[in-house]
């Protein structure tokens, strides 16, 4: 009897092969015509499906770090995204990696095993795998053709590379150039059905990131057919400026349109839609589920949404962003009205006003306590911001293991400890208004490479998440640090320095200023509720020379004290109502002059008052209640300071 042999898919695949690399054509249809026009541009460049690439990684990565820095901007949207990937797949033999246009990979992520079998492949960072080099490949298969590709096993133009199966998907940024690949390799032996599904998806989400990035200061708009459809990844995003010109269209905006990107950006609103971009806005801004039909000029429907977070929505009519609003807390102060009469203080203001609403950080400096955080406020209660959440963090008050998680966010489930339902971190909970980070000179090396990216690209990922969300802040810091010496230590880096530091204002120390007693009295007016407490000459002396080393807030303290220690009836804050600590031997050397008008040494305060309660005694023949309106004190307080003067004889 006769056995009839048939050929299994690698005996065909082998049979095709030979007779390609034999006579150059192609038989039957076990090969994609994507496969077989990657292998003619390799036969035509006349590489061998025989040759050894050159596979000397060290000299590759020679040149691996120059491609990320030029690639920084793909590395931050991707590397989540390539994280989260990776553990869905984890355990199946495979790796997840990211190459550049030119095919070199800059990143890779996988099970140990199979990473160890690539690298003998040269299937790692640094290793250019563009066709002319490696042959038939999904990544650089992928660059040649724009298009999705799987490559399986004998696909591979060079033998040494059949044991792989790779999948990979150009990414294209906002304009539509390809700026990199996504891959996802593993052994021939056990290919997914799914792998190319998902490596067009993290495509689509990467080129979503770059696309929300490039416009972060535009209006951005969701549309697609179908209701059900808003959410997806088959819904087309529009980027366009507050007069109507459309800016960006990314690649399903282009396909749902009916336009190519060249001649929809760069167009009017108006020329597409019959609705006015002014009743989207109206109607769309603000409720997280607020859908609103568009009508196209061809007379079709779409449904959209807006997907802005940015400096765009702060320009959007008022009704439009009202949800967005929080109420101005009592008692804000403008930046005009925190200067007092101080020459190097009013300076400080003057500069900050000038940069108020403008997109330029701003940069506090000066020493603990001489109110840099109530100067922030003040900036940004000044502007355009003031409606919209002030938010502060301070760097050095919170332990390092939880600044991250304070100032990202992050997703549910991310860390041991985290809440189910995740947290907005400081710089979400900041957009449309101010984020202020104080003392941010104690902010870890590691976190200052995370924040200088958001910076630049307007967009925040939370701890454990993938999605990438636009975020619109002005910035504020503030140091008692110098932080050119810390950039010259190598504690604050040089690249996040020139970002924060766009315009730098130092507030002088108290000592330094020449404005002390009107600041004392303002501290004074809050404290008492306004009701015409005055200080004596005696205690304005004293503050005008004292060394105040913990500034305002030494300063506010000390009013506070002392209105607690006055009587109902007193008018006037008198030494004996300050602190024991301000009265302590060596607490005033500043070199002060002696300004008692009854002659007695600034330095010894008690003696001071006990003099001038001795001088209202003899003045009005003994009579208490007399010197006590002469001092402008009560009877009872006159009494009170009597008795403890007597008491410090004894």
């Amino acid at each position: 009897m006769r056995i009839e042999h048939r050929d299994t898919p690698s005996r065909n695949l082998a049979r095709v092969r030979a007779h390609f690399f034999a006579t150059g054509e192609a038989v039957g249809n076990s090969v994609p015509e994507i496969v077989l026009r990657s292998w003619q541009r390799c036969l035509t460049a006349g590489l061998s499906p025989d040759a050894k690439a050159d596979d000397d990684i060290a000299a590759a990565r020679g040149q691996l770090a120059a491609a990320r820095d030029r690639n920084a901007h793909l590395l931050a949207h991707a590397s989540g995204i390539m994280n989260h990937v990776h553990a869905q797949i984890r355990n199946s033999g495979s790796m997840v990696l990211l190459a550049d246009a030119t095919g070199m990979i800059l990143s890779s992520v996988g099970d140990p095993d199979f990473v160890c079998r690539a690298g003998k492949v040269a299937l790692a960072p640094g290793a250019g795998w563009g066709e002319l080099r490696r042959g038939t490949n999904a990544i650089g298969t992928a660059l040649n053709e724009r298009s999705a590709v799987s490559v399986l096993g004998a696909q591979h133009y060079l033998s040494q590379n059949g044991f792989l199966t790779c999948t990979a998907a150009p990414i294209h940024d906002a304009t539509g150039a390809t700026v990199g690949v996504f891959d996802i390799s593993g052994d021939c032996r056990s290919p997914q059905a799914h792998t190319l599904g998902l490596v067009r998806l993290s495509a689509q989400l990467i080129e979503r990131r770059l696309f929300e990035s490039a416009h972060h200061d535009a209006i951005l708009i969701a549309f697609h057919p179908e209701l059900t459809g808003l959410g997806g990844m088959g819904e087309g995003l529009m980027a366009v400026r507050e007069d109507g010109r459309i800016v960006g269209l990314d690649a399903p905006a282009c396909a749902l349109l009916g336009v190519d990107r060249q001649r929809g950006v760069g167009s009017d609103f108006d020329l597409l839609f019959d609705t006015p971009l002014t009743d989207l806005l109206m109607r769309g801004s603000g409720a997280s589920q607020c859908f609103v039909a568009l009508t196209l000029r061809g007379g079709s429907r779409l449904y959209a949404s807006l997907r802005t977070t940015g400096a765009a929505s702060l320009r959007t009519p008022a009704s439009a962003r009202r949800t967005r609003a929080v109420p101005m807390p009592e008692g804000a102060r403008s930046l005009a009205s925190l200067s007092t009469g101080d020459a190097n203080f009013g300076r400080a203001v003057d500069r900050a006003l000038r940069v108020i609403d403008k997109p330029i950080p701003l940069l506090i400096q000066g020493e603990s306590g001489v109110g840099k955080e109530m100067f922030a406020k003040a900036f940004h209660y000044s502007g355009m911001r003031a409606e919209n959440p002030f938010v502060a963090l301070n760097c050095a008050a919170i332990p390092e293991s939880l600044i991250e998680s304070e100032l990202f966010g992050y997703v549910g489930g991310a860390f041991t400890g985290a809440r189910k339902e995740g947290a907005r971190g400081k710089i979400l909970q900041a957009d449309g208004g101010t984020l202020f980070l104080d003392e941010i000179g104690d902010m870890p090396l590691n976190l200052q490479a995370r924040l200088l990216r958001v910076l630049q690209e307007r967009c925040v990922v939370p701890l454990g998440g993938v999605q990438a969300t636009p975020v619109d802040v002005s910035l504020v810091c503030a140091t008692h640090q110098n932080l050119r010496n810390a950039v010259r230590e190598g504690r604050f880096r040089e690249d996040l320095y020139y970002r924060v530091n766009a315009l730098t204002v130092t507030l002088p120390p108290l000592r330094e200023r020449s404005d002390i007693n009107a600041l004392a009295q303002s501290m004074l007016d809050e404290a008492c509720g306004g009701s015409g407490m005055r200080l004596s000459d005696e205690v304005s002396a004293f503050f005008a020379s004292y060394a105040w080393p913990g500034n305002l807030r030494q300063l506010n303290n000390t009013i506070r004290v002392a209105v607690a220690l006055c009587d109902d009836d007193d008018r006037v804050v008198r030494v004996d109502h300050l602190p024991e600590e301000l009265l302590a031997p060596g607490a005033l050397a500043c070199g002060a002059a002696d300004v008692n008008p009854v002659g007695s040494p600034l330095a010894d305060l008690k003696t001071l008052a006990h003099s001038a309660i001795e001088q209202a005694l003899a003045a009005t023949g003994g009579n208490v209640s007399a010197a006590a309106r002469m001092l402008g004190i009560s009877r009872n307080t006159l009494y009170r300071k009597l008795d403890q003067a007597a008491r410090r004889l004894q």
